[in-house]
This record gives C-alpha cells, sequence and structure tokens, in this order.
C-alpha cells in the first residue's frame, strides 16, 4: 500500500526535524509545481507500505496572504494526500490549533501528532490525549520528533486513518448565530454544483473572510449574485451585531473553540516560573548585550570552522595531487593531459578541496538554526536595520539565509507584506556572503593571513553587513522612500539539535555544493581551459594565450584597487557564474593540485595583504552569480531590478575596495 501523507504546521514546531527522522537521506527537495516554494519530499518503508512524505511549509493560517499558505491548503483541498499529520508544540496549543481549527474546516482526513511533551511536562502543563481525540474527533499522538519516541505509534495510526478516513469538520463547532448564517449561505452555495469540489462550508468561511481566491472563483458561478447578496446581508447583520468585520467574528470563533477545547484537556500549574528559554532570552536578546553575544557566536563559528577545517583539507590535497602526477605520467605532456590535469583536476579539484571547510560552516549554521538561536539574531537585528535603515528584522531572516545562498534569500522575501520592502531587501541579500565565496576566502587567507584566517574572515561577513546597512540607508531615501510597518516574530524554544537532523541539514547543503563542483564549475573550468591553451603554440595560462589577452585588456580597470594584473581580472569575470570559479580559475592557471604550495606562491607573486584583502572585499561585494540575477528577475517580474542590482553592487564593490586600498597605503600597510 502507497499512503501520501502530508505534515502539517506552525514554524517551529518541529515539523522537520520529524520528517528528517522518519525519511532519513530518503529525501528530495524540489519547487512545487509552477511556484518558487520548496517541498520536501521523503520515504519510508513501514509494515510493508511505502508512505511518501510532503514537507508542507509552515504556516499560521491557510488564508490567501502568502505563497506558502495557498500551496499547503491546495495541497489539501485537492485531496492530494491520504493523511494530513497536524504537528503541534504541547507549550503552545493555543496558537498551533488556529492552523487545526482551519484545517478542520476543510474536512481533511486529520491526525494530531503533539509534539514537546518533555518540556511541557517540565513546566507543569499535563494534557489529556485521550480526551482531546474525542471532542476532536481525530487521532491524537504523543511524540517527541528529535528522538523518535511515539514514531511507531504515528506510522501505525497513519495506516488506519487511510483505510477509515474521517471528516475533521464534524466536530468543529461554532456559535449558533454564526453556524445559522453559515448554514443558509451553504445552501445557495450547494445549488452550483461547480462549487462543490470543496466543502461548502469552507466556502462561505472564505467568502466570510475575503479571500480573494475564492471570491474570484464564485464570480464566475451562474447563482453569483445570489450568493453575493446573502453574503452582504451576513456582513451587515455581524457589523450591526458584534460591531466587528466578518473576518474578526470568525476568528473570534475560532479562538472561542480553541478555549473552550483547552479548558477540558488542559491543567496548568497555579504559578508558572520562567524557563529555559527565557531565562536564556534575558541574556542574549538584551538591548545592550544582544548585539556582542551574536558577533561573538559568529566570530567563533570561524574560529572553528578553520582551526578544525585547514588540517582537514590536507588529504583532499593530496588526493588530488597523487591524481594529477597519475595522469600526467601515463600520458605525457600532451594537450590530453594538459586538459585532464589543468582543466579537469586543477580547475574542479582546486574548489573541491575546500569541502572541509564548507561542511564545518553549513554545520556551525545547521547547529544555530535548529538550536533556535538564528531566529533570535534576526530578532537581535531589528533594533539596527528599523532605527538605521527603516527595515524591520524580518529583512534580515532572508539575509541571514544569504550567508548560506543568495537564491534561497531572494525566496524568502514572498513573506513579506510590502513591495517596497521586498525590493529593497532582495537589492541587499548580495553583500550577505554566500558560502560560494568561502572557498576565495580560504584560499587567499591560507597564502597572506595564516595567522589570523578565523578573525578575516568574519571581518569580511561583518563588512558586507555594515555594507548593506549602508546602502540600505542612501537607497531608502532615494528609491524606496516611505514608513515601514512593525513586524511580530514567534522565537521557538531553545531545544538540543538532533544530531540526525543536523547532519541531514549538512549533508543536503554541502551535496549541493559537491554538486555545483560537477556542473556549473566543471564547465566553467573546461572554458578556462580552452581560453588557456589557445591559440596553439602558447604556453598554457600565460599572457598571449586568449584568455590572457582578454585579462589584460580589462585589467587597467582594476589599478586603481592595487590588483591590475590580468589572473585576476579574468578570474573576477568568470567569476560572475559562480564565485568557487574565481578558485577554479586560479587553480587552473597556477596549478595548484600538482603542488600544495604553488598557487600560495603565485598569488604572493601578484599579491601583497593589502591587495589581497581589496581584492576579497571585491570579490564581497561585486555582482551575486546568473542563478541570483535570474531569480531576482522572475521574483520581481521585471528586468529593472536585477540591472539596478547590477550596478548597485559594482559599484559598491568598486568603491569600497579603492577605500580599502588607499587607506591602507596612507596607514602604512602593503
Amino acid at each position: 500500500m502507497n499512503i501520501k501523507v502530508g505534515f502539517a504546521g506552525n514554524p517551529n514546531v518541529g515539523k522537520t526535524t520529524l520528517f528528517n527522522y522518519l525519511t532519513g537521506l530518503r529525501q528530495h527537495v524540489g519547487n512545487w509545481p509552477g511556484k518558487t516554494v520548496e517541498k520536501a519530499e521523503g520515504h519510508l518503508n513501514f509494515d510493508g507500505n511505502r508512505i511518501n512524505i510532503v514537507d508542507l511549509p509552515g504556516n499560521y493560517a491557510l488564508t490567501a496572504h502568502s505563497i506558502e499558505e495557498i500551496v499547503s491548503r491546495d495541497f489539501i483541498v485537492d485531496k492530494s494526500s491520504d493523511v494530513i499529520v497536524d504537528i503541534l508544540d504541547a507549550n503552545n496549543l493555543e496558537r498551533n490549533l488556529y492552523l487545526t481549527t482551519q484545517m478542520m474546516e476543510l474536512g481533511a482526513n486529520l491526525i494530531i501528532a503533539i509534539n514537546m511533551n518533555r518540556f511541557a511536562k517540565k513546566r507543569g502543563y499535563s494534557i489529556d490525549i485521550e480526551n482531546l481525540s474525542t471532542l476532536l474527533g481525530v487521532p491524537v499522538v504523543e511524540i517527541e520528533a528529535n528522538n523518535g519516541s511515539g514514531k511507531e505509534e504515528l506510522l501505525k495510526t497513519i495506516e488506519k486513518s487511510k483505510e477509515n478516513p474521517i471528516d475533521s469538520s464534524k466536530k468543529l463547532v461554532y456559535g449558533t448565530e454564526m453556524q445559522d448564517h453559515l448554514s443558509e449561505l451553504q445552501k445557495i452555495i450547494k445549488e452550483d454544483e461547480n462549487l462543490l469540489d470543496v466543502p461548502s462550508s469552507w466556502t462561505a468561511i472564505k467568502l466570510l473572510e475575503n479571500d480573494e481566491i475564492i471570491w474570484r472563483k464564485v464570480e464566475k458561478s451562474a447563482i453569483k449574485d445570489k450568493i453575493f447578496n446573502e453574503l452582504e446581508k451576513i456582513n451587515k447583520h455581524f457589523h450591526d451585531v458584534f460591531n466587528e468585520s466578518s473576518e474578526e467574528v470568525i476568528a473570534n470563533q475560532r479562538y472561542d473553540f480553541i478555549d473552550g477545547l483547552l479548558n477540558e484537556i488542559l491543567t496548568r500549574p497555579k504559578i508558572e516560573f520562567p524557563t529555559i528559554t527565557e531565562k536564556i532570552d534575558n541574556i542574549v536578546l538584551n538591548r545592550i548585550l544582544g548585539l556582542p553575544i551574536f558577533l561573538i557566536i559568529m566570530w567563533l563559528i570561524f574560529q572553528i570552522t578553520f582551526a578544525i577545517g585547514t588540517p582537514l583539507q590536507e588529504p583532499f590535497e593530496y588526493l588530488f595531487s597523487i591524481g594529477g602526477d597519475l595522469f600526467s605520467g601515463l600520458l605525457g605532456e600532451n594537450i590530453v593531459s594538459s586538459f585532464i590535469v589543468d582543466g579537469l583536476i586543477n580547475g574542479v579539484g582546486g574548489v573541491l578541496v575546500f569541502i572541509p571547510i564548507i561542511f564545518l560552516m553549513f554545520l556551525m549554521i545547521s547547529i544555530l538554526e535548529d538550536s533556535g538561536y538564528l531566529a533570535r539574531a534576526a530578532f537581535v537585528m531589528d533594533r539596527v536595520m528599523h532605527k538605521l535603515v527603516g527595515l524591520h528584522g524580518k529583512s534580515f531572516i532572508p539575509m541571514i539565509l544569504g550567508f548560506g545562498c543568495g537564491v534561497p534569500g531572494i525566496m524568502a522575501t514572498r513573506t513579506m507584506e510590502h513591495e517596497r520592502d521586498r525590493i529593497l531587501t532582495m537589492l541587499l541579500i548580495p553583500f550577505m556572503s554566500c558560502t560560494a565565496r568561502l572557498p576565495v576566502y580560504a584560499l587567499f587567507v591560507a597564502a597572506f593571513f595564516s595567522a589570523y584566517q578565523g578573525e578575516v574572515i568574519f571581518s569580511l561577513y561583518f563588512l558586507g553587513v555594515v555594507v548593506a546597512i549602508i546602502v540600505a540607508t542612501i537607497l531608502k531615501r532615494v528609491l524606496f522612500k516611505g514608513i515601514t510597518t512593525p513586524f511580530v516574530m514567534e522565537l521557538p524554544t531553545y531545544k538540543l539539535p538532533s544530531l540526525k537532523g543536523v547532519l541531514i541539514h549538512t549533508w543536503e547543503r554541502t551535496y549541493g555544493f559537491i554538486r555545483k563542483a560537477g556542473t556549473i564549475i566543471l564547465a566553467a573550468s573546461i572554458v578556462i581551459w580552452i581560453l588557456s591553451s589557445f591559440p596553439v603554440g602558447v604556453e598554457y595560462g600565460s599572457h598571449e594565450s586568449v584568455i590572457g589577452q582578454i585579462g589584460n585588456i580589462a585589467s587597467p580597470i582594476f589599478a586603481p584597487l592595487g590588483f591590475g594584473y590580468w589572473q585576476p581580472t579574468v578570474a573576477l569575470i568568470f567569476g560572475v557564474v559562480a564565485k568557487e570559479v574565481v578558485v577554479s580559475t586560479f587553480s587552473s592557471l597556477f596549478g595548484v593540485v600538482e603542488d600544495g604550495s604553488g598557487i600560495t606562491l603565485a598569488l604572493q607573486s601578484i599579491f601583497t595583504p593589502l591587495t589581497a584583502f581589496a581584492f576579497l572585499v571585491f570579490i564581497l561585494l561585486y555582482v551575486p552569480c546568473f542563478s541570483f540575477l535570474a531569480t531576482v528577475k522572475k521574483e520581481s517580474n521585471s528586468w529593472k531590478w536585477p540591472l539596478i542590482l547590477l550596478c548597485t553592487t559594482l559599484i559598491v564593490a568598486y568603491t569600497t575596495s579603492f577605500i580599502v586600498y588607499r587607506v591602507g597605503l596612507l596607514i602604512g600597510f602593503h
């Protein structure tokens, strides 16, 4: 039996942790058809059945206010699954159950999985699971997502629910007056069979909530006038009786249902003492200490990454060196061996040697994310962003994602309510130092700043944030005038990250880096080899080759920045494809793999510590990769903003590198 299950719930309830625990590496990530929203799908085998799980986007509601909400509700409405597992945090039942009521309105074949029960019990909370199941009319299971507790019972319940589906709407009861008006509206809706692909009660509720998608659907109905006339009467009645809009009345009815439910099933302690989360937050979210603590944590991440990761690179360097020597020895000095050694092994291998550093960086970020601290970073930055820029901390969430990869960061701006804030945030994300730049940093700090690797890398990440704030301040006054609305962000409870979950997240991101090395970087390395090998007869990678001639023409542009040589110039040109290609360019030209010190000596022959740092600043701030620009175009539905982004990043990179180089010379660096 094949069973398709959707995992639904609010953000930070442990939904993805449970998904990772159950599916492990048997999962993949893609986009919903026609949408840029990511969906994670995985499977497991249980009792001879294959259970396919879809991890739905985390939502607080099923309205039409965001693409994530629409995707989740379409998944339920279209009956794309056999079972929906609604995951609740035992510590926040009131808030979590608001989404549950909306899934019940849809009549979803529902299972409630209550997570984080250990923390709730420590706080003195007691939940009557059996009574909750009886009152909701759906199965309720206790679980612990991070260690698999309750896994067997949940999977057995999924199998039973597949065989005996339940209409969860039957036990959902609102006030008599609301129910009477909904019934009247339902009667009219039922007159049109085209509107009955979903429960008529849900259509009625969505009309009262002014849901745009349902309104457009009903406007095509032959009885639309009859429906809208009845709707107008109900809206007027609610306003006269409750002095509230229909949306407010429905929200109140849901919370009334939830309050009645909690009175029956939840026992709280008479005196609630501060939780561990609250005690920690008193320190890490302190107005004075919050920002320094965030900076110290980031500094420690870079120290750990390079202290452990740098020695781990040596086996990779040795492996590729042996491979290069082997092919050179077998094939001799000819164009085939040059292609394999200079083009493929040096080009791709020069990037892959940084796998340990990339893995450790992703590991550190995954730990911060899964522990609950990363959300605090956005909260801490809210004060800085709001005061200096006029943007709120919600903008910093996509920017934090930009530290991993800018493309997901761009997609994350879809949660922002105002288009003005969304576009401005898109223009700032390129200044966040993505992991694609990390191999370039690692290459240069090893050659010029070996005693201060963590500090130099930290300074670049910090500089990116500072520059983003300065650029935002300017753009806010020139292109994006207006008041930014404040935002409220939920902070998850702190928890010990699941080892399995952290490793899965880390592997997924590291694999993405390896996959890029096998596709984009491989293709770029081949192009670089071709341009370095022709015209026939010239020395490979010399200034007389095609790549050298291109570099010689463009290099004077970078002379005022201290690195006006042809090799850095062509590396920057190819780096527009993907930032890792900067490393593969140097690797191909200087033969990094054949001699581990070769590339260091070559770089030291054309860079000084000052010009090396100026070059890294340019790498940090200049044009993002093609994929990033394409995503901005797709998300903004215009070429205007990618072009503005292109110009802005080039101007900012050139200006900042110029300042760094010239101030450095004045101070006495070289």
